[in-house]
């Protein structure tokens, strides 16, 4: 499972999510802890950040191999800046039930009712933290800090202060915390994490079940990596081993800047088989500057449901190397739909930086200014256009829900083609598979299990919206598409499909002439 480096609280992990063998939990409190809307406001000025140490950054001692001999200089200039936060939490009174009971009582007690004895229990959970700024700033995970009444914070020198929540952010699991000291305080600088590869050294400090200040070692094992977490955060993994407790401590690089913050471990066992997750520090940097500045994060929202562009989807399309985002649905009276998005542009750049896939489109919008206008470069029809869209606020309400409807009510026809049973819809069929009234195009009737649509999850009852992107009213319509793809040499068409999940695109094979 997947844990917060975090000791459970109260001897209770959070689990994130199940995969697999194992799990994803959250590692922000320790065993003594616990391990996103917004349209953005134009962040302010990065919180100030500075050396842990006056003296210059001493690199590691090398041996001839070329590995590092020692990290203890390192380990030296930075740990003074990593902290240990413990947290209260608000008494909990569980009702006594005929368990807590001896079994010699327990008739009695079950005979004449049970006692209404409620016994508190008082919460106290450990996470990490890392100062960031002089005048006191810290940053932990938001997960260690979550209904917290108390917040305490010790340094590595044994001075302990009581810490004001600034703000946190559950989308991207980042807290900032503020404590009021009498001299300037130790901190730590950011790294740049897109220069980051698989491979380079790594060292996390922390806080595991309770044990401060400890130092592990490794290396990024990968980039980028989508946990189910949130379409805010792609994750370092590293083998550095951190447990829980860990929650809200530093990944270091070589050089003992930050790189990113130490958040879940996937473990079949609860604790660490070397496959840690960590915030990377660029999005740490943004939401803490957000945080600094308002208290709160706020995100940009165009108003579009959108797919990844898979190379079978770009191929279908006529060109194979294009990436980006398809628009599945477009929001009425969104910014998109008032800037002229229609279903099926695929969006390749947001102001002239390459959108790779959905999740990065949805990174790089919402860190637009809301109220401002972005251009966006998108793919209609095989040919290149350029869309300039006001940014919106997004709020937690923004999910896309509204339908669009393809013209006509076809006709009665039925037909096959690419492994489906088609049909124009009917009153009868529309009653049959429960579909609204506002959903038109050709209901699939049967599907052949042994089809490539079968291996891509069509079913009965789903509704072909469009093929190629044009909208389809018959079989016939269906054919004709099928048929144009064949003489332009592809051996796939996309598909618009309405099914009780919504709307999507799937590239379906059709075999070449």
């Amino acid at each position: 499972m997947t844990e917060h480096p975090d000791t459970p609280r109260t001897m209770k992990s959070r689990l994130l999510a199940a995969a697999a063998a194992g799990a994803i939990i959250m590692v922000g409190l320790g065993a003594f802890a616990l391990l996103p809307h917004p349209g953005a406001e134009p962040a302010g000025p990065a919180p100030a950040v500075t050396q842990v140490a006056d003296r210059q950054a001493t690199p590691p001692r090398m041996v001839e191999s070329g590995a590092p001999f020692s990290f203890a200089d390192l380990v030296e200039r930075v740990a003074p800046a990593v902290v240990t936060v413990t947290v209260e939490e608000k008494p909990q009174t569980p009702q006594m039930t005929d368990q807590d009971v001896p079994a010699p009582f327990r008739d009695f007690f079950h005979q004449f009712g049970m006692p209404q004895m409620q016994v508190p229990r008082h919460a106290v959970a450990m996470g990490s933290g890392f100062i960031i700024d002089k005048s006191g700033y810290i940053v932990t995970n938001n997960h260690v800090v979550t209904d917290a009444t108390k917040i305490t914070i010790k340094l590595k020198d044994g001075r302990q202060y009581t810490a004001r929540l600034i703000g946190t952010d559950p989308a991207t699991d980042i807290a900032l915390l503020k404590i009021d000291a009498d001299k300037p305080l130790p901190t730590v600088e950011f790294a740049n994490d897109r220069n980051v590869r698989v491979g380079d050294w790594v060292i996390a400090v922390g806080n595991p079940f309770g044990l401060s200040n400890t130092v592990t070692a490794g290396i990024v094992s990968s980039i980028g990596r989508n946990v189910g977490n949130g379409a805010y955060t792609d994750y370092l993994q590293i083998d550095a081993p951190i447990n829980r407790g860990n929650s809200g401590g530093p990944t270091f690089d070589i050089e003992g800047k930050v790189i990113g913050m130490n958040t879940m471990i996937y473990s079949p066992s609860g604790g660490s088989v070397g496959i840690g997750f960590a915030i990377p520090s660029s999005t740490i940097h943004d939401v803490v500057a957000q945080l600094k500045a308002h208290g709160k994060v706020t995100r940009g929202w165009l108003g579009v449901e959108i797919q990844d562009l898979t190379p079978e989807m770009a191929s279908s399309l006529g060109n194979k190397n294009m990436k980006g985002a398809i628009v599945a649905k477009v929001v009425p009276d969104s910014p998109a739909s008032k800037a002229g998005f229609q279903q099926g542009d695929i969006v390749v750049a947001v102001n002239g930086q390459p959108v790779s896939d959905s999740r990065d489109l949805t990174r790089r919008v919402a860190t637009l200014p809301t109220n401002a206008n972005a251009g966006f470069s998108i793919v209609r029809d095989g040919k290149a256009q350029m869309l300039s869209a006001r940014i919106a606020l997004r709020t937690s309400q923004d999910v896309a829900s509204a339908g669009s409807a393809t013209p006509g009510a076809g006709n009665n026809a039925t037909g096959e083609a690419m492994g489906l049973g088609l049909s124009a819809i009917t009153p009868d069929l529309r009653h049959t598979y429960n579909l609204d009234n506002n959903v038109n195009g050709v209901v699939i009737t049967k599907v052949n299990p042994d089809s490539d649509a079968a291996d891509k999850g069509v079913q009965p009852g789903d509704v072909v919206m469009s093929v190629g992107n044009q909208a389809v009213r018959s079989p016939a319509d269906i054919q004709r598409r099928i048929a144009q793809a064949k003489s332009e040499g592809r051996d796939s068409v996309l598909v618009l499909l309405n099914s009780q999940e919504g709307e999507r695109f799937v590239a379906l094979k059709v075999g070449k002439s």
